[in-house]
């Protein structure tokens, strides 16, 4: 009796090669698949938050600028004005518990006004309105009216809107002979040193500020 050699280890690579020649089963392919959906869900997650993020940022980045051009506008304006000709007059005014201060004055057309080449002077009012006539949101602009222009009503006004839906305005000036900040501004024969601006922003809970010196000095 005698064996021959080398038919087991023959036996186990034949075996091992119908197994590869198999391929992959069923489990294993639904397996890699799963891997792979999850490795898809995780990228495009990262890739969604990634994109809210700079959105966001891009809108916050918009609405702030809104506010730094207001802050320029107002300041090329009223370090232009003349305590003779200006004749600048502010009054406190509050509705439904939100401050609507309103301040008014004389000036020429020219970039503060948002108007460079109407001939004669104007009298603009920077206020709050509301945005149409069943809307509780205000808008922020300016009330222009020819100076020499005797007639009354919206069709002799020009209404520019600089920053929609604010919550509140509030104008305070510096006294200078009183040394201290003032809700009103009545004395017309000069400026006010400093014009502090607040507005409540609907989209932040911190009011945005800027103190505006009129007289050129620092504060």
């Amino acid at each position: 009796m005698f064996t021959v050699q080398g038919r087991e280890p023959n036996r186990r690579i034949g075996e091992w090669a119908n197994r590869r020649g198999r391929g992959f089963t069923l489990l294993e392919i639904m397996l890699a698949v799963g891997i792979l959906g999850l490795m898809s869900l995780a990228i495009f997650r990262f890739v969604q938050a990634n994109m809210t993020a700079l959105r966001l940022s891009s809108d916050i980045a918009a609405r702030d600028s809104q506010y730094d051009g207001l802050r320029d506008l107002l300041t090329s304006e009223w370090q232009n004005l003349t305590s003779v000709t200006s004749k600048m007059y502010g009054e406190p005014l509050k509705v439904n518990d939100r401050e609507r201060d309103w301040v008014r004055w004389s000036c020429s057309a020219g970039l503060g006004l948002l108007t460079r080449y109407a001939p004669g002077d104007f009298t603009v009012t920077l206020g709050l309105k509301p945005e149409s006539e069943k809307s509780d949101r205000l808008d922020l602009g300016f009330l222009r009216k020819p100076k020499d222009d005797s007639g009354v009503g919206e069709g002799h006004e020009t209404w520019v809107p600089l920053i929609k839906n604010v919550s509140s305005l509030q104008i305070s000036y510096f006294n200078p002979n009183l040394n201290t900040w003032i809700d009103r501004w009545s004395n017309t024969s000069q400026t006010p040193w400093l014009v502090k601006v607040t507005v409540g922003r609907s989209d932040s809970p911190v009011p945005w500020e800027a103190i505006i010196p009129l007289k050129r000095t620092p504060y």
